[in-house]
């Protein structure tokens, strides 16, 4: 190589066409046929052919001379057959140099022009050769097949690129004074198949990278752009619950499901059915719910013996509807639990089960697991009972319905009096109790939304939680007496305990939750050290959770009315729930923090008390009581701050969709 030569070599894709310069150390100075000049290492050349121009011709001489080349070869390489060629040399599997391709090419017609247009060829056509030092070696057919259909592939995908792509940057300059066109919607709606799941899922959608390259087409840095066009074309509603999408959760059962569940029906007479079971219907019980509840598991009963009381705590008996691997069954256990949220309820149950046939509703007869505990006056538990029962519940109070009658219906203060007694009774064995408020949010039939501070230590809220606490305990001591296997709930002591006795405030509270471990669930009893009990299992809400409804059916077991689970199978339950009973807990706060940031989107600029929780390296960790949120506050002009100061804020920036909350 020398001087004048002219060679080939490629750049980005391309194949350039230049002369040599100058030679110094292997590298060459060229000039392009695009009259640039170029520093290239030898080992780049693609083609060096015998073709030799004068350097005296002048910088434009040159430059003309390289784009006639260029283009005599382009035109040359428009003849070459390469599938041809493949087809006649795909048996050799042997290397085979420029020279005899260009022969076979054109036969008798082998200067450098003709030899690089075969180069050039092969190069645009490489699904059939691969290339080393211009020698070529065929592909095999299988190699062939499926690079074409590869290229076939990629083709149709760029044009998706740029259909798709041009099509959303129209659908995001529309604004709501001017709506996209109903024909660009339309021409979307045919790509919803990448569109959506490249929402839901990321990289992890089968064509994200697509995906991608039309969210660069058009325009889109983030997803959310993407959100706003999918509401548009009605794949989304404004507030969709994309959890429930991305984890494939079922939001309504089958008509197989539905039609199973609306032929079970309660016995008119249980004592013909089922003797073993007692009669409680003297009894005079009640629920005590939320206004809104249609599903209710549990009901209270209390009489006064004179030397003693004797309380109830009434349990829906739904493994008497509900059998092991029914349709229902089978239902449940997918769902794992109901989910409840401001603006949706997904249940469990068919609601036919749910609402209706389990569900305890006033005068009616209903299937129980009843737990009696007989009570001294003092509130210590003297003995107890669980049996199967059938029942009636008489009155269905709301939680504020019982408050009002707190401290003037003897019954419901005897309930509280029980109820506190027990609690003590944990809290010297050594249970951390956290009493935080809680924000309940709902939307009204207007869709606004409401929000509501609960006091969980209310009356009624109080003896609601400790009974079902004291009713769950005693379950777990009968199933552990009689060596039957559940769904056992365990917790380590927590991390550390900050506070000794008593804890007040909320600052105290919220940095002792912090400390609590994982409660964990297990096949056998052990000790649970948040509630200060020996056992714990939780069978109270069988209408609402599926551990609940399986340790129900293992104390039916133990109560003559069923087969247990054995060990094993209780196990594999475990296994198979406690993924998806992490996902539910996991989706109702997304979805509470939603709506509490739908809310506070109204309320930008306001002025608000925060407490200090903790101090991080370039901000503090802050608590508005107010609304139970947690945020930063950035450390500019708040120095000196320490854990449990009071601070005023100022609600800054709020958008529920990216999960943003700032204050300053």
């Amino acid at each position: 190589m020398e001087p004048g030569n002219i060679i080939e070599y490629i750049d980005r894709q391309k194949i350039i066409c230049a002369v040599v310069l100058e030679i110094k150390k292997n590298r060459l100075r060229l000039l392009t046929e695009n009259n640039r000049e170029v520093n290239l290492s030898e080992s780049r050349v693609f083609y060096k052919g015998r073709t030799h121009v004068k350097t005296p011709k002048g910088r434009d001489g040159l430059t003309a001379v390289l784009k006639d080349t260029a283009r005599i070869r382009n035109s040359l390489k428009e003849r070459a057959d390469v599938k041809e060629l493949w087809d006649a040399l795909n048996t050799e599997q042997e290397w085979i140099d420029l020279k005899t391709m260009t022969d076979l090419c054109f036969p008798n017609e082998t200067d450098s022009d003709h030899e690089s247009a075969v180069g050039r060829a092969l190069f645009e056509q490489r699904v059939y050769f691969k290339s080393k030092n211009q020698s070529f070696f065929p592909n095999s057919e299988e190699h062939v097949e499926q690079s074409i259909a590869k290229e076939k592939k990629q083709a149709i995908n760029n044009q998706i690129i740029e259909t798709c792509g041009n099509l959303l940057k129209k659908a995001l300059t529309s604004d709501n004074s001017e709506p996209v066109p109903d024909v660009v919607l339309e021409q979307l709606m045919e790509f919803a198949d990448i569109l959506k799941p490249l929402y839901l899922f990321g990289k992890e959608s089968k064509e994200y990278r697509v995906g991608k390259a039309v969210l660069a087409k058009a325009g889109l840095r983030d997803h959310e752009g993407l959100f706003t066009v999918l509401v548009k074309m009605g794949i989304f509603s404004e507030h969709e619950n994309i959890e429930l999408l991305q984890h494939n959760i079922p939001q309504i059962f089958s008509e197989q499901v539905l039609e199973y569940a609306g032929k079970l029906n309660a016995p008119s007479d249980y004592s013909a059915v089922e003797p073993v079971r007692k009669d409680l219907t003297n009894l005079e019980l009640m629920t005590i719910d939320g206004k809104l509840t249609l599903d209710y598991d549990d009901a209270l009963s209390v009489e006064d013996h004179g030397d003693h009381w004797e309380i109830g705590i009434h349990i829906a008996d739904v493994g008497d509807f509900v059998k092991k691997y029914d349709l229902a069954d089978q239902a449940a256990r997918e769902r794992t639990s109901s989910i409840y949220t401001p603006d949706l309820k997904i249940p469990m149950l068919p609601p036919e089960l749910a609402e209706d046939v389990c569900s305890l509703k006033a005068d009616r007869l209903k299937p129980a697991i009843t737990t009696m505990v007989k009570v001294s006056p003092y509130g210590d538990i003297m003995d107890h009972e669980i049996m199967p029962s059938i029942i009636k519940v008489r009155n269905q109070f709301t939680y504020l319905d019982i408050n009002r009658i707190a401290e003037q219906d003897k019954n419901i203060i005897m309930l509280c009096n029980i109820a506190e007694n027990f609690r003590q009774t944990r809290l010297n064995a050594g249970a951390v109790h956290v009493n935080l408020p809680e924000i309940n949010l709902w939307l009204d039939q207007n869709s606004k939304i409401i929000l509501k501070r609960i006091d969980r230590e209310s009356p009624a809220r109080m003896l609601v939680s400790e009974l079902m606490i004291m009713a769950n305990w005693l379950m777990a001591r009968f199933l552990s007496e009689k060596n039957i296997p559940a769904v056992f709930r365990s917790q380590p002591g927590p991390r550390e305990s900050i506070y000794k006795g008593k804890v007040d405030t909320i600052f105290q509270n919220i940095m002792q939750r912090k400390q609590l471990s994982r409660f964990m669930i297990n096949s056998k009893p052990e000790h649970h050290s948040g509630l200060g009990l020996n056992a714990y299992t939780t069978a109270t809400s069988p209408i609402r959770k599926y551990c609940d409804l399986v340790t129900q059916r293992q104390i039916r077991a133990g109560l003559g009315l069923e087969e247990p689970y054995s060990e094993k199978e209780i196990d594999e339950i475990i296994q198979i729930i406690q993924q998806p009973m992490s996902r539910v807990s996991a989706i109702q706060r997304s979805r509470n923090r939603y709506w509490l940031l739908k809310y506070l989107e109204n309320k930008r600029g306001e002025r608000l008390e925060a407490i200090v929780l903790y101090k991080k390296r370039n901000s503090y960790q802050i608590l508005i009581p107010e609304y139970m949120i947690e945020c930063d506050l950035p450390v500019s002009g708040k120095t000196g701050l320490k854990p449990e100061d009071i601070v005023r804020i100022t609600i800054q920036h709020v958008d529920a969709r990216r999960n943003l909350f700032s204050v300053c």
